[in-house]
């Protein structure tokens, strides 16, 4: 099933058809942040005004009906850290409040996960079995050691998540055809998952291009998981409808990945 964009008005972020629970890739678009953040920039420490920070986070929790006092952020250092929440661990707005990860995981009804990207790859899994969720943020650092299969084998491990159960989307990074690299990435992609990343990987004189898609992909049904949806936005080819850190040299807002543990197990 595919990846689709989703209108509400001005607002438009993307859902993958295959999880049932509540989720969006977020855009820019549908937003109150003005200029160069312009408009629904969701993290607080791009030069926004919290204000604004915290209205964008309140237009995605009508439209995908979540309680803001029970959003969980992450705050990511590109490592393979997956942090274990409930709402409990809500602190506000500000991912600098919260303990380093760059995936989270949850299974506490109510609970809503959310992660930020502007080219790493984000990537949402839901259990429609046990009920549980996670949003993972995958930079090439965290592809390398295997974070999505990691988040599964958490899940797995601290829920009982058969991981066959598992639905998975990978949403609109840098694509393929932009992320152009030194050896040092793919090197790092070899060594992590042998021969099979090499199909994903394209020399271009003395750089190369990686597929960080695919390469999640891989990581995901390593563990064990059959439903992969893929996104085929590139944020660098459709930056003005995503923001891309490489297209703007940093100048630029936040988007993301949330995920909503239902109240009901479906």
């Amino acid at each position: 099933m595919p990846i689709v964009t989703k209108k509400q008005g001005t607002l438009e972020y993307l859902v993958a058809e295959g999880i049932a629970a509540p989720h969006a890739f977020t855009t820019r678009m549908g937003g109150v942040s003005t200029g160069a953040l312009s408009s629904l920039n969701i993290g607080l420490h791009r030069g926004d005004a919290p204000e604004n920070v915290a209205k964008n986070h309140e237009i995605l929790a009508k439209a995908l009906g979540f309680d803001r006092e029970k959003l969980v952020l992450s705050h990511q250092v590109h490592t393979d850290t997956v942090r274990c929440v409930t709402a409990g661990d809500a602190l506000g707005i500000d991912h600098h409040l919260y303990p380093e990860c760059d995936a989270l995981i949850t299974i506490d009804p109510g609970t809503a996960l959310m992660i930020f990207t502007a080219d790493c790859t984000p990537i949402l899994l839901h259990d429609p079995v046990t009920g549980a969720v996670g949003a993972v943020h995958a930079g090439w650092r965290g592809t390398a050691m295997d974070i999505a299969g990691k988040a599964v084998r958490e899940m797995a491990k601290q829920f009982g998540c058969a991981p066959e159960n598992i639905r998975a989307a990978i949403g609109p990074n840098i694509g393929f055809c932009c992320f152009e690299t030194d050896g040092e990435v793919p090197n790092a992609m070899v060594e992590t998952y042998g021969a099979a990343a090499e199909k994903y990987i394209r020399p271009a004189g003395d750089k190369y291009y990686v597929n960080l898609k695919e390469i999640n992909a891989l990581s995901l049904r390593n563990a064990g998981v059959v439903s992969v949806e893929i996104s085929d936005s590139c944020t660098m080819c459709s930056h003005e409808t995503f923001w891309s850190h490489r297209y703007t040299r940093g100048n630029r807002g936040s988007q993301g990945a949330i995920i909503l543990c239902k109240e009901e197990m479906f």
